[in-house]
């Protein structure tokens, strides 16, 4: 499935989501610990980053380095819909660069992608609704 312009490795569906407007979905089983896909997008410095960051309100922007980021907001790359929680399903690892989104355990068919991103551009003023017993109330 995956290819240069295509990197998911297991098929992924974008629909609405009860956390937040639109979300990713498995649309297949997803094993634990299996890398899912990636995030691409505009590479842009960290300063920019935080520049666009404070103009949206639906922030697609990950930090790859202390002096890179990666936008992606306008890529066509389903993951860009993963969204916060804190029981998360997946974790987010930077590789050479690149933004890898891994199974942490296994996922069933339906159920939504989603990644605790920890420290975010919203810095504590949007409010976290993964509805997980350990919300932290806050991103």
């Amino acid at each position: 499935m995956a290819t240069p312009n295509n990197p998911q490795k297991f098929a992924v569906r974008v629909q609405p989501s009860t956390i937040d407007g639109t979300g990713v979905f498995a649309a297949e089983p997803i094993p634990p610990y299996k890398k899912i896909g990636e995030l691409r997008g505009e590479s842009i410095s960290v300063s920019e980053a935080r520049r666009r960051a404070k103009r949206q309100q639906r922030i697609m922007i990950v930090e790859v380095s202390e002096k890179r980021a990666i936008d992606a907001s306008g890529s066509e790359d389903p993951m860009r819909f993963t969204n916060h929680s804190c029981s998360a399903n997946t974790v987010l690892r930077i590789r050479q660069g690149r933004v890898e989104f891994y199974a942490l355990r296994a996922i069933a068919v339906g159920e939504e992608l989603t990644a605790n991103y920890g420290e975010t551009h919203h810095e504590g003023r949007l409010e976290c609704r993964c509805g997980a017993p350990n919300c932290v109330g806050r991103l």
